[in-house]
């Protein structure tokens, strides 16, 4: 079953005060089925966090359409979760009040609410800090603690914007093989954002590459690397290396410069 498709997304800005038009999307089409990790990787600029916007409902596309389980986005819904860069909790609630939140938004009661928020309190390695608040936690713990949000609510899909982007490279590792824990677990269809081809090529099933702005989909690579995934022996995984260096080329000759993933070796 496909759970998303996004046909031919155009995406123009105009300039309010000089009328100047500038095509930052020009053409995007992929789907997504049903259980997937599929991430999106293109030079900075191109667009990838747009695409997941337009996706989510926060941005209204100038042409093509998103379709979620066969029907139109036309704005935000509880079957999209977004886990965002900066944590986005809520300063003045606890961990467990956070992670109820959407919960409450949809007229749970509190009984159950409470009650799924320890499940995915439990889940996502937070137990005993359920009464702590956003300061009081580490960045991997707020993380942590967004993921735990959004699964609660239980989205047809989990949006992902560069969610590791604020942690260090230890922290991320930890936390990329704990979103592969709880997505091995749980299988809930992820469309997940990155600049990191380290990252992207590690934790997907298919990863769709940008070309630069105004973008298209210059490719659409399978990930054929069984689960599950250790970083413990990944830099010697043939399939892993290969796809890795096809990646970096592609992005090189696309940018013109040479890339390379933050955390890579």
């Amino acid at each position: 079953m496909t759970m998303l498709s996004v046909d031919q997304l155009n995406q123009v800005y105009v300039d309010t005060y000089t009328g100047e038009a500038t095509v930052a999307i020009e053409d995007v089409s992929f789907d997504v089925p049903e259980g997937q990790f599929v991430s999106v990787i293109g030079p900075s600029g191109c667009g990838k966090t747009t695409v997941l916007n337009i996706v989510a409902g926060f941005v209204d596309a100038t042409g093509g359409t998103v379709r979620l389980q066969g029907s139109p986005v036309s704005g935000p819904g509880p079957d999209r979760g977004v886990v965002f860069q900066d944590f986005a909790l809520f300063p003045w609630k606890t961990v467990e009040a956070n992670i109820a939140f959407g919960l409450k938004t949809q007229g749970v009661g509190k009984v159950e609410r409470r009650a799924k928020a320890q499940e995915m309190i439990d889940l996502v390695g937070l137990t005993g800090f359920e009464k702590k608040y956003p300061h009081e936690l580490s960045g991997g713990m707020r993380q942590r603690a967004g993921v735990a949000r959004v699964l609660a609510t239980e989205p047809a899909i989990m949006l992902m914007d560069e969610p590791f982007a604020s942690v260090d490279a230890q922290t991320r590792r930890v936390l990329q093989q704990e979103v592969l824990r709880i997505w091995e677990q749980r299988r809930t269809t992820v469309l997940f954002v990155t600049h990191d081809v380290d990252e992207a090529v590690f934790m997907s099933d298919r990863v769709v590459v940008l070309s630069p702005r105004p973008s298209t989909v210059r490719a659409d690579l399978s990930i054929q690397i069984p689960r599950p995934r250790s970083w413990t022996d990944m830099h010697t995984n043939t399939e892993f290396v290969r796809i890795r260096r096809e990646l970096m080329t592609m992005l090189g000759v696309e940018t013109g410069v040479e890339t390379g993933s933050r955390s890579a070796p």
